[in-house]
């Protein structure tokens, strides 16, 4: 006689059945390393190379942050991943009103090329691998990077990193964008073409479901939703004139990491199934949404959990969360077990010994599928509306992301969704005893290396590039080669966004 099932219905958080048995996969297995890349884009994936190991690190000055890069380096990380403080994605300054009481709260704050020279202090840009979470000013912080491997005497031909220059989902999802969307699609299509002749080995865009899925998407709206904005960005680039055998070789993917492993697991292969005959790369970092203030150590299990259905999907790149990131950025002990949990998985459960180790599962690959064909249910509405932009335009992401959000937090107060420490298996407990700040003073800190600048460069030949840079902006030219001038010649961040502000105007949704 069987037992009585605790629910009448189990279901994924994108409203899946799991079924109690799986029949065998509708399709048979293909190799690891061929179209259409279900089982990972190389032949012997971990056996041959693990995946990049990253820290997302930055806070306060760029002082503070080259401290913690070395730290990270020190510890065996093999590959810097730059946060940004809000005034920095949004195009401001630190001496602008708007950037009181935000200068190196979120992120480090980059004023100038300055500051990414002090950040990158004893670091080589051509031996390292760099991914930088910016979007709105992807174009200026590339061409500081640019600039200063220029100064270090790199070989631009070697260095390598990603921008996340994924402006859509801050559109749909996340809110950091400065201009409209037509020009902002324009500066990245720029940024393609700079680059595949430039800087050949930088991946240009790194499409984001990260923050759509923080925003409250389930996986498979993440997934969808995804990979329609990165259709968006291909038409973009093939209605410049540009090589698609060319510029997408450089596009990558950043999708998130929950915690229900094996939907994770069916939705990272899924992925690359869908985008096989472009992609070949994509990063993938643990969901700080579902991290918990409440008994924070508990997220070092959750984090663990999200990185290994990241392994087992076969991830290229990897950022684990801190365990107190919902409380307050990570201090030195929370980035290393990060880091140590990628270690761990990597050198000592056996994850990576074999390709796909899922693979044939009846369950992971009904639910690879399952999860497939509800991403192309959405993509085909979206393809209707007339793609990502129009979608977005009409609010249609946003509409769809907020009644899941709305759904999975109503889950949690009823008690059908179980947070442990949060709704369920509560207890009294002592705050954490070591939280990282960041003082308010430091603003005062970078206002002062700004003036200092002005005093030192040379203001004229900041006024000339920038008025080229505005004449540029109203004209079919690439803005990169200028942007990278003014970078060069030490003009702020804020100045060469508010330059292209005037020309573009501002998006106010």
């Amino acid at each position: 006689m069987e037992e009585k099932e605790r629910k009448e219905k189990f279901l994924t958080d994108s409203d899946i059945e799991i079924r109690r048995v799986y029949p065998r996969p509708e399709v048979a297995l293909e190799q690891p390393g061929e179209f259409p890349f279900t089982r990972g884009v190389q032949s012997t994936m971990y056996r041959s190379k693990f995946w990049t190991m990253r820290q997302y690190a930055g806070f306060s000055t760029a002082e503070e942050s080259n401290k913690r890069y070395h730290y990270l380096l020190n510890n065996g990380t093999t590959g810097l991943s730059v946060a940004f403080d809000l005034p920095t994605q949004i195009g401001y300054d630190s001496s602008h009103e708007f950037a009181d009481g935000e200068v190196g709260k979120a992120g480090v704050a980059i004023d100038s090329l300055r500051d990414i020279e002090i950040l990158f202090d004893g670091i080589k840009l051509e031996n390292i691998t760099t991914s930088m979470t910016i979007n709105s000013t992807a174009s200026i912080l590339l061409s500081m990077y640019i600039a200063l491997a220029k100064k270090q005497g790199a070989d631009l031909k070697k260095i390598s990193g990603t921008i996340q220059n994924d402006i859509l989902k801050e559109y749909a999802a996340r809110g950091t964008y400065i201009y409209p969307p037509k020009p902002s699609m324009r500066i990245i299509t720029d940024i393609f073409e700079y680059c595949s002749k430039e800087v050949p080995k930088w991946n240009t865009i790194s499409i984001s479901g990260y923050h759509i899925r923080e925003a409250g998407s389930t996986a498979v709206q993440e997934l969808a939703f995804t990979l329609a904005n990165g259709k968006a960005y291909l038409k973009a680039a093939i209605d410049k004139g540009l090589d698609i055998n060319v510029f997408a070789k450089r596009l990558s993917f950043f999708f998130n990491a929950h915690n229900n492993l094996f939907e994770e697991v069916a939705k990272f292969r899924a992925a690359r199934r869908m985008w096989a005959k472009i992609t070949k790369d994509f990063h993938t970092q643990t969901g700080g949404s579902t991290l918990t203030a409440q008994q924070p150590h508990n997220n070092i299990i959750r984090v663990t959990t999200q990185a290994l259905s990241a392994v087992l999907g076969g991830t290229q790149s990897l950022h684990t969360n801190g365990f107190d990131e919902a409380i307050a950025l990570p201090t030195e002990e929370a980035a290393r077990i990060a880091l140590r949990t990628q270690q761990i998985i990597a050198y000592e459960s056996g994850a990576a010994d074999t390709v796909d180790p899922l693979a044939g599962s009846y369950f992971v690959e009904s639910l690879t599928n399952e999860v497939e064909a509800a991403a192309w249910d959405y993509i085909r509405k979206i393809d209707a509306m007339g793609g990502s932009v129009s979608a977005i335009e009409q609010g249609y992401l946003q509409n769809e992301i907020a009644a899941s959000s709305y759904k999975y937090q109503k889950d949690i107060q009823t008690g059908e969704k179980i947070i442990v420490g949060v709704n369920k298996f509560t207890s009294e407990e002592s705050p954490l005893k070591d939280i990282f700040t960041v003082d308010d003073s430091i603003r005062q800190l970078q206002i002062d290396k700004i003036n200092k600048i002005k005093s030192e460069r040379d203001n004229e030949k900041v006024r000339s590039i920038l008025s080229k840079l505005d004449s540029n902006a109203r004209a079919d030219v690439n803005l990169m080669p200028t942007i990278l001038e003014a970078a060069e010649s030490y003009a702020t961040l804020g100045e060469i966004a508010d330059t292209m502000r005037n020309v573009f105007g501002e998006y106010t949704g």
